[in-house]
């Protein structure tokens, strides 16, 4: 399905192929499966049990409900990630200006963004582990001073690979939580079920 101008919906329970858009949201309802889902300007709404491949989008988040399986990355430039319980991610998810966030979700890949928070929540699992590059170019000398993204860490969570940090975060670790080796920050230890607020 290829799209330039409007949304797709993709029904739930029914398999498709690729869902392509170029301005529009993209929506699967519950138990959809389709290969790569791509837009540029727009967000992409997944309901509980969907199957996908490689999802992306330019201005837009990208959010999937529980119990999602998706083959390959999720990737956007101006926008948030979010998965929910139950979900596997087997590529990366990256992001420029976003935060990440998921409860419950196996991520095969790297957690990557450069301005966004990170929440790598309850019962999470992720193999290649995080990076947070510098920002390029003089943003701060446009907007004043710049966000220091927030790293969490929650409980019972598992970080492998390394954690590097090319520019400043405020890295926060749940004392229950497993993270690899760590560079560029310094990681505060918390107890309570939200990390101390700055």
């Amino acid at each position: 399905m290829d799209k330039v101008n409007g949304g797709i919906t993709a029904e739930a329970g029914q398999i498709y192929g690729d869902l392509s858009t170029v301005n529009g949201g993209i929506t699967l309802g519950r138990g959809a499966h389709s290969r790569d889902v791509e837009t540029v300007n727009g967000g992409i709404e997944a309901a509980d049990e969907v199957n996908s491949g490689d999802v992306s989008t330019v201005n837009g988040g990208i959010r999937f409900g529980r119990q999602a399986r998706i083959d390959g990355k999720l990737e956007t430039v101006n926008g948030g990630i979010f998965t929910d319980r139950g979900s596997l991610v087997r590529g990366g998810i990256s992001t420029v200006n976003g935060g990440i966030g998921m409860v419950g979700t196996d991520v095969g890949g790297r957690i990557e963004t450069v301005n966004g928070d990170i929440s790598v929540g309850a019962d999470s699992h992720v193999k290649g582990g995080i990076k947070v590059e510098k920002q390029h170019g003089n943003l701060g000398g446009w907007f004043g001073k710049p966000k220091i993204p927030r790293i969490v860490i929650g409980p019972n969570a598992v970080v492998e690979g390394p954690l590097v940090f090319e520019r400043e975060v405020r890295l926060y670790v749940h004392a229950r939580a497993r993270i690899g080796s760590l560079s560029g920050a310094t990681a505060v230890r918390y107890d309570g079920a939200t990390p101390p607020k700055e």
